[in-house]
């Protein structure tokens, strides 16, 4: 019975219990005195923060969301500052380092601008990354440069592609006095069927097919007291392109109306052919 009553006496009833805790302090300890030096001894540790687990600010554990919110505002916040440090400096670097044609016009301008993309419009336009520059030379007058499309599926998309890269690169150089001609040699690269090849894997797998002559835009300048005129000719299709490109861009009048056709050069001669016949009659009559 007296060992009942002693193993007993080792555990608080919930009264003791709750006064021992009215006693204790953050560090632990129900003696002031032991506290004290506890205290003084976390504060030379560089540990003298107070924390009180039952306090509803407590910062091990009960501002938590707190903490997430500000961790998280603060990751959008400086992703979207580096996002816009990096389109800036990309949009400065690009145009600090494009070539202004209407000022000088050779190999060394040429080819940077075909490297590092040409402004046009409100936009940038880019040129394929396998290029040559055949001629730029002032004292001719003529630009001349080759690419290689290896981006493009079929004929419809390098044509697409072709005519907005030849114009921003001619009229770029053209607005140069000393420049009267552009040429804009277009190439592809083609398998054993005549099919595009393009590159895959993200555009770091080129192709390795035939290189074969797709078209060329011709831009040519002439200066007049009334003005200047830019005359664009495109040569080198051949006519089952240029009839699978008029299909697939009947909606777009103008592109439409610029490609030729073979019953419109027919027509052209046999109205040609009349013309002439008519003024030799009616000469004879005289």
């Amino acid at each position: 019975m007296g060992f009942h009553k002693a193993k007993h006496k080792k555990f608080l009833s919930s009264d003791e219990a709750e006064k021992l805790f009215e006693t204790v302090d953050e560090t632990g300890h129900s003696n002031k005195e032991v506290a004290e030096i506890q205290r003084k001894r976390r504060a030379e540790k560089g540990n003298a923060q107070d924390v009180d687990p039952l306090s509803n600010t407590d910062p091990s554990g009960s501002t938590i969301d707190r903490t997430i919110r500000r961790t998280a505002v603060g990751f959008v916040v400086i992703t979207l500052i580096v996002v816009t440090l990096a389109q800036t400096s990309c949009g400065v670097i690009r145009r600090v380092t494009t070539g202004h044609l209407s000022k000088e016009v050779n190999i060394t301008t040429v080819s940077r601008s075909m490297r590092n993309g040409i402004g046009w419009g409100n936009g940038f336009t880019s040129f394929p990354e396998e290029f040559s520059v055949e001629q730029a030379d002032e004292s001719s007058g003529v630009v001349e440069v080759t690419v290689i499309d290896t981006t493009s599926n079929n004929a419809a998309e390098a044509f697409s592609s072709a005519q907005v890269q030849a114009s921003a690169l001619s009229i770029n150089a053209l607005l140069n006095p000393k420049v009267h001609a552009v040429i804009y040699h277009v190439n592809v690269r083609v398998d054993d069927h005549g099919n595009f090849l393009h590159n895959t894997m993200f555009g770091f797998l080129r192709p390795a097919g035939t290189v074969r002559n797709f078209m060329t835009f011709i831009w040519t300048k002439n200066t007049s007291d009334q003005g200047v005129n830019f005359t664009c000719q495109i040569t080198g299709l051949d006519e089952e392109t240029t009839a699978g490109i008029r299909d697939k861009l009947q909606a777009n009048l103008v592109l439409s109306k610029i490609l030729p056709t073979t019953q419109g050069t027919e027509d052209q001669k046999n109205k040609a052919a009349t013309t002439a016949n008519t003024t030799t009659e009616t000469a004879g009559s005289k």
